[in-house]
């Protein structure tokens, strides 16, 4: 079983798929295969009791084990991740973050929003390189505890599915990249499920077959 886990790692399939079907999903919602706008976040988790060095403490989250950094479109789905030690801070992954994911042929990102963390120089130089517009979702001013926030509320509930897979509820893995396969595997289920259930209520429009609901 690793063995077959390690060839896909090694050869990026099971990214691939997710982008193969993220985009076939959105063409079946009547929207662009590729998005134009995206949102970025970054979720710290604790480490599981296996002494790891790439790991960090994120003292703002109290959080001892890694951090994935993740870019979504807007419906949510997972466009590109990356793993670092919790220790780091928020917007230094996040050139690399978008680097990754733009310098991939076809791509039509054209606006990003993020939080107020998301600063500096280098990430806005990435944001230039790549022709893309960052936008800052605030706070409403006074707010305390939970809030919704407009725009980066797709992200942070992409964050919290995470949560809900036995390999991401904390840091399980070695090494930072077995993380990231871990996060995919994890989209892709989330979104293969989604997929099944909206399929149940498309009409069947091969020949001969009336649209709305056919006999099992």
């Amino acid at each position: 079983m690793y063995d077959f886990f390690r060839r896909w790692r090694a050869h990026g399939y099971v990214r691939e798929l997710y982008q193969w079907l993220r985009r076939a999903n959105r063409v079946a919602r009547g929207r662009s295969a590729e998005p134009t706008a995206g949102i970025i976040d970054a979720q710290s988790v604790d480490g599981a009791d296996i002494v790891v060095m790439s790991r960090g403490f994120d003292g703002n989250k109290k959080r001892d084990g890694r951090k994935r950094s993740i870019l979504t479109d807007t419906c949510g789905d997972l466009l590109e991740v990356i793993v670092t030690p919790a220790d780091v801070h928020d917007s230094k992954p996040a050139p690399a973050l978008l680097d990754r994911y733009m310098d991939e042929p076809g791509r039509l990102l054209k606006v990003v929003w993020v939080d107020s963390v998301y600063q500096g120089q280098p990430l806005a130089d990435a944001f230039a390189r790549h022709g893309v517009r960052v936008e800052v979702v605030q706070r409403p001013h006074g707010t305390h505890g939970f809030t919704v926030l407009a725009r980066r509320w797709v992200v942070e509930r992409t964050l919290g599915q995470f949560l809900r897979a036995r390999r991401l509820n904390r840091d399980h893995e070695r090494r930072p990249d077995h993380h990231e396969q871990m996060v995919w595997w994890a989209g892709l289920i989330t979104l293969t499920r989604r997929i099944a259930g909206e399929r149940r209520h498309w009409p069947d429009l091969r020949p001969g077959r009336r649209p709305g609901p056919q006999p099992a």
